[in-house]
């Protein structure tokens, strides 16, 4: 039983989403009440607040829009992997999926539309930039056993999280003006091609990953 509650959830956690999505599309985030999301949606107000704490979670879930998605990127590379090869190997696979994470999906040129609209969205998009970085420089710290007043993590991190923004930006820019997914998707691979050439290679072997020890 508890796993049918929870598949039924998930679904209303969808469909409160996917409603409210439709609304920001067409009206505008800012002029879409969490009110008119619930009647939209057949539900209540409290069910909605239920499953998004804030109005910016309908579209920026923290579950997908999470300040750990680069962090969580390089504590998963396999052994011998470095940090930024990590993050480059993630993107391009993302990419070639068609992966919703990086927008590249049929439809995806309203949303982006409305997303920039939205002064709340784009500053905690902003918001959420600084924060993954922040979180991947402690990662790269501890994994490399920098002492506190050493820059190298932050400065990595810093390098790692620009790019990840680039390619967002690419994404968008090329969106908006009109390109369908696949012809995002080729351009994209190619600008990761371009960056990992000027990374260098002081930043591409850093926080090379260390076999883990078999257990006993």
């Amino acid at each position: 039983m508890s796993g049918l509650r929870e598949r039924k959830k998930l679904r209303t956690r969808q469909h409160i989403a996917d409603v409210a999505m439709g609304l920001f599309v067409e009206r505008g985030f800012d002029r879409v009440t969490i009110a008119e999301v619930a009647a939209a949606a057949e539900v209540s107000v409290n069910t909605v607040y239920n499953y998004f704490e804030v109005k910016e979670d309908l579209v920026l879930p923290p579950d997908e829009a999470s300040p750990q998605r680069l962090a969580r990127i390089v504590r998963d590379r396999p052994p011998g992997t470095a940090a930024a090869r990590a993050v480059l190997d993630h993107l391009r696979e993302e990419v070639r999926r068609r992966d919703r994470q990086v927008g590249l999906t049929e439809g995806f040129g309203r949303v982006f539309e409305m997303m920039r609209a939205a002064p709340t969205l784009t500053a905690r998009l902003e918001d959420l930039g600084g924060r993954m970085t922040e979180a991947l420089a402690a990662v790269l710290a501890e994994e490399t056993g920098a002492t506190p007043g050493d820059p190298l993590p932050r400065v990595v991190a810093w390098q790692l999280g620009s790019l990840h923004a680039m390619v967002f930006a690419e994404i968008g820019r090329r969106t908006t003006a009109g390109e369908g997914p696949d012809t995002i998707a080729e351009a994209v691979l190619e600008l990761l091609d371009v960056i990992e050439d000027l990374l260098g290679e002081r930043v591409l072997g850093y926080a090379v990953r260390k076999d883990r020890p078999c257990s006993e």
